[in-house]
């Protein structure tokens, strides 16, 4: 069994542009947009555990200032079990993150997400 760590120094510049891209949406207020990039970080970094639990607690912390009572809810298990999911390499590939999906379920992982995987070297559709 393949353990899962951290996020690979190749891929991690993508991820970190997803956040910072969602907390200057945020900032201009269009939320829809700010969770998209919430979203996006979260299938880039959900096959390890640091990368996957902060995606999920900025998501928590999104619910919080945006007032979603099913939002912080659903994150709550989500920020639990996330990052052990990933550590022993069992995740819902795709899965965008968001308590309005079901956590165990995969998702077809974007086109331009996937040609980041690609062009880090990883595998899109491995779990």
């Amino acid at each position: 069994m393949k353990l899962y760590t951290s996020i690979p120094d190749k891929l991690k510049p993508y991820f970190d542009k997803e956040l910072r891209e969602y907390k200057s949406e945020y900032t201009k207020g269009d939320l829809q947009s700010a969770w998209r990039h919430l979203e996006r970080a979260h299938i880039i970094g959900q096959r390890y555990p640091f990368s996957h639990s902060l995606a999920h607690w900025e998501m928590l912390q999104f619910g919080f200032k945006i007032k979603s009572t099913k939002e912080v809810i659903g994150q709550i298990p989500r920020l639990v079990f996330g990052g052990v999911k990933s550590f022993v390499g069992k995740i819902p590939v795709g899965n965008p993150g968001g308590a309005n999906v079901p956590p165990l379920k995969p998702f077809p992982i974007e086109q331009d997400i996937q040609a980041i995987f690609k062009k880090v070297g990883l595998n899109s559709k491995a779990s």
